[in-house]
């Protein structure tokens, strides 16, 4: 076994939620917590939600599960206000001015529709907790090789294009596992989304399991339910997912899942950690070896395959949308990057509530954005002009639409480059020096800090994966070697989910980051000229050749090319 497993062994991985209770009371320093328990403490605690915090000893991040994305308004306002209260950086690290354009006490939304926090300290931690217990949020398993956020259409129960609500599904398979000590030490994390409607805006391509609506003629009537993909996945070696011949009866869900869940935990790999993710298990077994793996250990009898029922993707629900309920409208807000202050989410939630109707909710995507939801009609242009909505409109530019970053080097320990401000700033630029087609209402430009892909840069249309670069020809020089390190990235282009889903390719390496919007802005100059009609941004990088692609970009006055990533 690989050292993670030796010391998933050693203590099994829920056991520190009650050792966090213990150190947050002797508020223990991270050297008091690892001569007490060992290195291996710091894997652990990822059952409990934390993350060791980059650079900064002593502070965690703090990841909390969001089902769905589904929050009712007192939810998120609790956790707005935790930001504010727990989330405060040292003097030593900025205090209120840590970041010049977050300020202090900010919170992050993921594209697993989870909410992240920084610079929380161990003694906080139980007083967290019980805020959390008491509107029924958690972070127990938000992190660690054990079922992670299960994801959800964040529109669930509110458009015409679902076939049926699959929010309550959501929440019986992600409480069936949470806590659950039999699944909570998998051979790495498990995935699974679970959406009934049309248009996959949770992303089944690219999960360990992705169940999508379908519906199934059995004894002459017809039944809703759900088909399966398995194996998908970014990061290193990205894979598709992979369909199965299956038809699930939203009432067999848990059975079905906890099949895979034990087919992986019986079969995956526990010994090369960069090859134990269960994609690698289905392309090594193949799919319809693991479907019958799957069928071996569940206790349900599982159904051949109906009538598929996804149209394509739908990757943001940014804008203003009627509901399928009269006189109802949701607002999708559009943050950048996916950083808002506390205060301002807390705010937010204040005024789902003041607005909304008793169903009022505070919804996550996975575009890092939030919805509110049920506000009658009338009431919505009074939302849409609340203070705390003045950075958030429901109306920008294609650019900061699609604009999705990771922590990046400033919190995460294997951040190569800054990602959040670098991405705000950048989207705001774009919409204003680059002209896009009227018909073309988003861009979405993902920026990795390495190459985990938290930012899932494979999929978008333009997509970056940090790098330090070291440049061929410069009359500077940044170390000893009389070299220039600069902070830079890997440019991909043509990537997207739906029926035409590909990954991008990585057209250019080693791209300084001072380069990058020269080479953008020529690249979408030669799209305008050349877009045949309608024609998407990443269905014309698909249609260019990637040697035309460098040649447009390198028209910049900037050294796109000519370096290379440092240390290679």
């Amino acid at each position: 076994m690989n050292t993670v497993e030796r010391w998933k062994q050693e203590k099994h991985p829920l056991d520190v939620i009650d050792d966090v209770r213990e150190y947050a009371a002797g508020e223990l320093t991270f050297d008091e917590i690892e001569a007490r328990a060992g290195k291996g403490e710091w894997e652990r605690l990822k059952w409990a939600g934390l993350y060791t915090h980059g650079p900064h000893e002593d502070y965690f991040m703090l990841r909390t599960k969001v089902p769905g994305g589904y929050l009712t308004p007192e939810q998120a306002e609790v956790i707005g206000t935790v930001a504010e209260e727990f989330a405060t950086a040292p003097d030593e690290f900025g205090g209120h001015e840590q970041n010049e354009l977050w300020g202090d006490a900010f919170l992050d939304i993921t594209t697993r529709q989870d909410i992240q926090m920084h610079w929380i300290e161990i003694e906080d931690i139980p007083e967290i907790w019980e805020r959390y217990e008491a509107v029924g949020l958690t972070t127990v398993q938000g992190c660690g090789d054990g079922a992670r956020n299960v994801l959800g259409c964040p529109t669930a129960g509110l458009d015409d294009h679902e076939c049926f609500d699959a929010q309550p599904v959501v929440e019986a398979v992600s409480e069936y596992f949470t806590g659950n000590r039999e699944y909570a030490n998998l051979p790495r994390k498990f995935k699974m989304t679970i959406t009934g409607c049309r248009e996959d805006c949770a992303q089944s391509q690219i999960n360990d399991v992705g169940l999508t609506p379908a519906k199934k003629q059995i004894d002459g009537e017809w039944y809703y339910g759900f088909h399966a993909r398995v194996g998908g996945g970014l990061s290193d070696g990205p894979r598709m997912a992979s369909r199965l011949d299956v038809f699930i009866p939203p009432e067999d869900t848990i059975e079905f899942c906890r099949a895979v869940a034990q087919a992986f935990k019986e079969l995956g790999d526990r010994h090369n950690r960069g090859v134990c993710r269960m994609r690698y298990l289905v392309e090594q077994l193949g799919p319809d070896a693991f479907e019958d793996a799957i069928r071996e250990r569940c206790s349900v009898s599982l159904r051949k395959t109906g009538v598929d029922l996804t149209d394509g993707y739908t990757g943001d629900h940014v804008g203003v949308h009627e509901q399928k309920q009269d006189g109802l409208s949701y607002a999708g807000f559009n943050v950048i990057a996916g950083r808002m202050g506390g205060d301002e989410f807390a705010e937010a939630a204040r005024v789902a509530k003041r607005y909304g109707t008793d169903e009022a909710s505070v919804r996550l995507a996975t575009d890092q954005n939030f919805i509110i939801t049920h506000v009658p009609d009338d009431s919505i242009d009074d939302l849409v002009s609340e203070p705390f909505a003045a950075d958030y409109q429901p109306d920008p530019g294609p650019f900061a639409r699609g604009a999705v970053g990771c922590t990046g080097s400033e919190f995460c320990n294997y951040g190569i480059i800054e990602t959040k401000k670098r991405v705000k700033r950048w989207a705001r630029v774009l919409d204003e020096r680059i002209e896009t087609p009227d018909d073309l209402a988003v861009v979405r430009m993902h920026m990795s800090g390495c190459s985990a892909s938290c930012a899932q840069p494979q999929i978008a249309d333009i997509g970056f994966r940090g790098e330090t670069v070291k440049l061929d020809e410069s009359d500077e020089s940044s170390n000893e070697e009389g070299d220039t390190i600069v902070e830079g990235m890997d440019f991909g282009l043509g990537g997207s989910l739906g029926g035409d889903n590909a990954f991008l390719d990585w057209v250019e390496t080693a791209v300084p980051t001072d380069a990058v919007i020269p080479a953008l802005e020529q690249l979408f100059s030669a799209y305008a000229e050349e877009r045949t009609n309608g024609e998407r941004f990443y269905e014309w990088c698909r249609r260019v050749d990637n040697d035309q692609l460098r040649s447009v970009m390198q028209r910049a006055d900037a050294t796109v090319s000519g370096g290379v990533a440092h240390g290679d």
